[in-house]
């Protein structure tokens, strides 16, 4: 029996696939809103692993300067970033986070990948979660819309940072691994 999970990887690919198509009836620039298989770019994938690393970089520059305000953004792209340097690995392109996030799922679930699972929960929507912490993107939202110009909750931003950096580690085993 096909999972959720799977069911929804699937829908991000045909979405992919109807919407180049629709591009190439119109004679438009190629482009989508889901998840692409294209050839695997070992190039590729580590120059998002050294986006995220710059990212989390930033993450500490705002946080220091008294922007944590925006290091939680900081945060969420460097994952961000290692979600997509494993999407590369594995042959994807995705232009929608929520089908990024449903790849890395259905990777961890065929066994092709292992992640901390509560790095994938923090990028959920709340309501996709199965855990009841703030999601990093509803954070992200928060701050980067909202009139805070602080995040109070320093353990969760240190919470936050721990978990790019084990990412980002996790992400290098997974793209120079060999197969």
């Amino acid at each position: 029996m096909d999972s959720q999970i799977s069911k929804h990887l699937d829908w991000c690919i045909k979405k992919a696939e109807k919407e180049i198509e629709e591009c190439k009836k119109q004679k438009k620039k190629i482009h989508h809103r889901g998840l692409s298989k294209i050839e695997p770019n070992q190039k590729l994938a580590v120059a998002h692993i050294e986006k995220a690393v710059h990212n989390l970089k930033l993450l500490n520059f705002l946080r220091e300067n008294g922007f944590s305000d925006w290091s939680v953004t900081a945060g969420f792209y460097s994952i961000y970033h290692c979600f997509l340097a494993i999407a590369i690995k594995f042959g994807y392109e995705s232009k929608n986070q929520t089908c990024t996030i449903t790849l890395i799922e259905s990777l961890q679930e065929d066994g092709k990948i292992k992640i901390n699972k509560e790095i994938i929960e923090l990028m959920k929507y709340e309501e996709e979660q199965s855990i009841h912490e703030e999601s990093i993107i509803e954070a992200r939202e928060e701050y980067s819309y909202g009139i805070d110009l602080e995040i109070k909750d320093k353990k969760y931003l240190d919470k936050i940072e721990k978990l790019c950096q084990e990412m980002i580690d996790t992400t290098k085993e997974i793209v120079y691994r060999v197969e």
